[in-house]
């Protein structure tokens, strides 16, 4: 099988939410072992369907230290955020040479389904919340840089497309 690649920005596909999952199939489950061997390799602390141009709700989230410990999430969704914020430099592979430092929820409650194709919920905190967070986004057909301000979101993309040349 031929690995996806990165869908670059702007492409519809990373700008239009994502299709709800109805259940975990064979498919699916290929689907993310690809994500999780894209997401390792770039390396990255998570990776959201869309991204490689598949517009169904699957996320995938490693933040561990080592490897090996990807939780695959199918239509995730924000139970509970806490009130205490977190800033990260956030950045992705779709709209590569650029980061912002943007503030979330410092530990976040979602509901996925899991692998066995099970309702479950987990709670985040950390980087695992970051990075589960900007992945939600993903699926609802955010970039990061839609967190900045229009003038810090202007800059960016300005400075993005200087890149590309």
């Amino acid at each position: 099988m031929t690995q996806r690649m990165i869908i670059p920005y702007p492409n519809k596909v990373l700008t239009t939410p994502a299709a709800p999952v109805d259940a975990i199939t064979d498919d699916i489950r290929a689907i993310w072992d690809e994500m999780i061997d894209v997401m390792d390799a770039m390396p990255g602390y998570g990776l959201a369907a869309p991204q490689l141009g598949v517009g169904l709700a699957l996320a995938v989230v490693d933040a561990s230290t080592k490897r090996g410990q990807a939780m695959r999430l199918a239509n995730p969704q924000i139970l509970h955020s806490s009130v205490e914020p977190r800033d990260h430099e956030e950045a992705s592979p779709n709209l590569p040479g650029v980061s912002a430092k943007v503030t979330r929820p410092r530990a976040v409650t979602v509901r996925f389904m899991n692998a066995d194709g099970v309702w479950d919920r987990h709670e985040f905190v950390g980087l695992w919340a970051t990075s589960v967070q900007h992945q939600i986004d993903h699926l609802a057909g955010k970039m990061y840089f839609d967190r900045l301000s229009r003038t810090k979101r202007s800059m960016l993309l300005k400075r993005a497309t200087k890149l590309r040349g």
